[in-house]
């Protein structure tokens, strides 16, 4: 099937908020968007109910449809408990902030305690770090540097992702959602 946009609307601006079947977004950071064509076909194989709309229609020589811009999943997802140790999560657990000197720029992770040390790669060893700041710690103890995290290093909840999540609002949040989001910031028009 070939499908046409409406002139002058990109596909990127026509994301769909995705919520769970409890109409909670999936995620909130990043946000549970999904590409306008993964919302329609998603649509079409009846895996999820449309919300809310764009003013905005595709359309095909035999199909037409206003674009979703929030989708309920149908079946409930049920949430991890417990967040995956990645790169993105230990930035977004140290709010995208060099646990050193404080800049958010040139982000790296860094063991705590090093590697070479006996160190693991957990959430309790590791935190973001300028790449000035770890090549100046390198593979040495806190103390022989005199370096401390600002923050200890912790494992953290789904919710303390959340949280955190929360304090940086994707550039683009549509109107439409704005009932399932807790930003009360900048809408779009």
């Amino acid at each position: 099937m070939t499908v046409h946009f409406q002139p002058k609307v990109s596909p990127e601006s026509c994301p769909a908020l995705v919520l769970n079947a409890d109409f909670r977004p999936l995620s909130y950071y990043p946000l549970s968007l999904w590409p306008w064509q993964d919302a329609i076909k998603a649509v079409c194989l009846e895996r999820v109910n449309i919300v809310s709309q764009y003013d905005r229609t595709v359309r095909s020589p035999t199909f037409e449809m206003r674009l979703p811009s929030v989708v309920s999943l149908k079946t409930y997802v049920k949430p991890s408990r417990r967040p995956a140790f990645t790169r993105f999560n230990v930035f977004l657990r140290d709010r995208f902030t060099c646990q050193y000197c404080g800049c958010g720029d040139d982000l790296t992770f860094d063991h705590v305690i090093p590697r070479s040390k006996g160190g693991l790669t957990t959430w309790e060893n590791v935190v973001a770090a300028c790449s000035p700041c770890n090549l100046r710690k390198a593979d040495r103890l806190p103390v022989d540097v005199r370096m401390w995290p600002a923050s200890a290093p912790f494992q953290p909840s789904v919710h303390d992702l959340h949280q955190n999540g929360r304090l940086f609002p994707p550039n683009h949040l549509h109107h439409s959602w704005m009932d399932y989001l807790y930003w009360d910031s900048v809408l779009e028009p």
